[in-house]
């Protein structure tokens, strides 16, 4: 009788079971930010376009003066582009937890934690840690 080597196959199931969890990971299913930042002029306290300040620092030039970041909780309401900011702080050295800069809807009105998004593709999140 003759005898015929088997050879094995690598599971695919391993292989499955690593790729769903690296999709689960770029889909977005990271948690909320626990603070978002608004662009306001703080010599009005009202909300200007995002796209005002700057990035890379606390402060930003714009026309007629400087725009600054606004910090405000997960729990707080999102205000409109030209309404007034009130809840929040422009010190966002001291905020413990992730903070989301920008990219938050111009017509405000739902709160911080439902409109915030972080990581996966087409995600929102420009915040850093603090």
């Amino acid at each position: 009788m003759t005898t015929t080597a088997r050879r094995r196959m690598r599971s695919t199931g391993v292989s499955l079971g690593v790729t769903a969890i690296m999709a689960a990971g770029l889909s977005g299913c990271a948690s909320s930010p626990d603070y978002a930042a608004v662009c306001v002029d703080p010599d009005t306290d009202e909300r200007v376009d995002d796209d005002q300040c700057d990035d890379d620092r606390a402060a930003g030039s714009g026309v007629g003066g400087a725009f600054l970041w606004y910090y405000l909780g997960a729990s707080s309401r999102v205000p409109a582009l030209g309404s007034r900011v009130a809840g929040g702080t422009f010190n966002g050295s001291g905020l413990n937890g992730t903070v989301q800069r920008g990219g938050l809807p111009e017509a405000g009105g739902s709160s911080v934690r439902s409109t915030t998004r972080t990581g996966g593709f087409g995600g929102t999140s420009r915040g850093v840690s603090g």
